[in-house]
Parts: structure tokens; C-alpha cells; sequence
């Protein structure tokens, strides 16, 4: 058993989708490396915007994880949500922006499946990201409960484009406040009842515009019956700390999930 795992980057084909993403980061843990290695759970994750599918800004989390759990831990995918870091594509497919949504809920899925050795349960599934990444989380597993049991939503926004609201109501959807209305979180959060799906929130407690949002999205989706833990991170604004705290304390929650721990 490697002492710790490995990183890359793949090329992901938008098949379905047609989306032109960077390619993505992979980790694969210590236990993915042996011979006659186990089906393991698979994390897809999504990070902020501007940004990029960088597998090296979590693997030292993972590394600390396998070792505590015998070499075992996820495998991780770093999708890329945006195409060009100064998209916010709103993890949504439009005729704007492209198939974001159709890239990583059919391509990325349907790549993982056929090239990682990976579980096939829906239970060992979970979608997770960070701010503009954590937006993508909550909404992919909320249109997709199908494929994700875990939700893992760290300092993610309240809804598509909420920095610039105006701009994509013109733009992405030609003025029509109540078609953007019906596809954001809270929407269809309401609208729906999960049966047996976990979500986890956090926040830095000194984060003012997206520790709100966390509240709001994490009590939606408590009242639409997921289990769910909101976690303020003490002293964490919601650059770094909110990344290395939120991954960490979120794959523990996962962890409790997968009964690993």
C-alpha cells in the first residue's frame, strides 16, 4: 500500500454535452493503487469562480484521511463548471454558456463509471463543491437525486449568478424574473422530498455574503428532508480557510455517511 496517493489531470469528451471544459483533476487514493484494488465511493467536485480543477488543493486532506483509514478514501474528480475561468456558467445548461449541467451529470458521470473503478451505488456517489462549486453541488444533487446520495456544499452560493443577478436576468434569461426564479435552489429544493440524501453546509463565520446563503440553502433542504449538517467554520473568511476547513470537516461528515467512521 502506497504511503500516500496520486494526482492528474484527464481529458473528459463532452460526448453529450458539448461544453468545452479544461481537463480535470483526479486523485486517486492509496487503496486505488494496489493490485486487485476495491470498488471505491467517487466524489465529483467542482471548485469556485474564477478558478480551476486543481486535484492538488484537496489531496493533502485525502492523504490524511487514507492514512487514518487504512489507505482507504475516495477517488476524487476536479470537474471544470466553467470553461474559462472568467465564466460563471451558472452550473446550468444554456444556450449562453453551453451544457454545463448535461457535462458533469452525463459526461463526467458516464467517464467515471467506464474508466475508474468505482462503485456503482448511488450511496457512494456525492457531489461536492466550493462557493460557485458549492451552488453546482446543491443544485446537481437536487435535479439528480438518482446519482448522489451526499451533497457536500462548502461556502456555496445562494443562487445562479447572484453576483450579478441584473446582468444574467438580461442576458441568460431574456428578462424573464420568474423563469430565473424557477431554477434556483431554494425552488426546487420546495418543490421536492429526498428520502435518503445527506447535505453538508458550511461557512466561514466571518464570510458576511455567503454565510447567509449557507444558512438559507442548508434550512431548504432540511425542510425538503435531507439530513444535514451546517457547519460554521470559527474565524474563517471564505477564501482559504473556508476551502481546507470546509473539505475537511465535509469529508468526515461523508465519512459517517459511507459508515467509515
Amino acid at each position: 500500500m502506497p504511503d500516500a496517493g496520486t494526482t492528474g489531470y484527464v481529458t473528459i469528451p463532452s460526448t453529450v454535452s458539448g461544453f468545452d471544459a479544461r481537463s480535470a483533476g483526479v486523485y486517486l487514493p492509496p487503496a486505488a493503487l494496489v493490485e486487485d484494488a476495491p470498488k471505491l465511493p467517487v466524489i465529483i467536485m467542482m471548485m469556485g469562480q474564477p478558478g480551476n480543477p486543481d486535484p492538488t488543493s484537496v489531496a493533502a486532506i485525502l492523504d490524511a484521511y487514507a492514512a487514518a483509514h487504512e489507505g482507504i478514501a475516495p477517488i476524487v474528480v476536479l470537474a471544470d463548471q466553467l470553461g474559462d475561468p472568467d465564466n460563471d456558467t451558472l452550473c446550468m445548461d444554456t444556450s449562453y454558456y453551453g451544457g454545463v449541467e448535461t457535462y458533469v451529470t452525463t459526461d463526467v458521470v458516464n467517464w467515471i463509471g467506464d474508466n475508474l473503478n468505482v462503485s456503482a451505488d448511488r450511496d457512494d456517489w456525492t457531489v461536492a463543491g466550493y462557493s460557485n462549486g458549492g451552488l453546482c453541488s446543491i443544485l446537481f444533487g437536487a435535479k439528480h437525486p438518482d446519482l448522489f446520495g451526499t451533497i457536500l456544499d462548502i461556502s456555496g452560493e445562494l443562487y445562479q449568478g447572484e453576483e450579478h443577478p441584473e446582468w444574467n436576468l438580461e442576458n441568460v434569461f431574456g428578462g424573464d424574473q420568474a423563469a430565473y426564479d424557477a431554477v434556483k435552489p431554494l425552488t426546487i429544493l420546495g418543490e421536492n422530498h429526498y428520502e435518503d440524501m445527506w447535505a453538508y453546509f458550511s461557512y466561514g463565520t466571518e464570510d458576511g455574503t455567503f454565510g447567509p446563503d449557507a444558512v438559507a440553502v442548508s434550512q431548504a433542504a432540511q425542510d425538503a428532508g435531507m439530513t444535514v449538517l451546517l457547519d460554521p467554520l470559527q474565524g474563517a473568511d471564505h477564501f482559504e480557510a473556508a476551502i481546507q476547513g470546509g473539505f475537511t470537516n465535509g469529508l468526515a461528515y461523508w465519512s459517517r455517511r459511507e459508515g467509515l467512521d
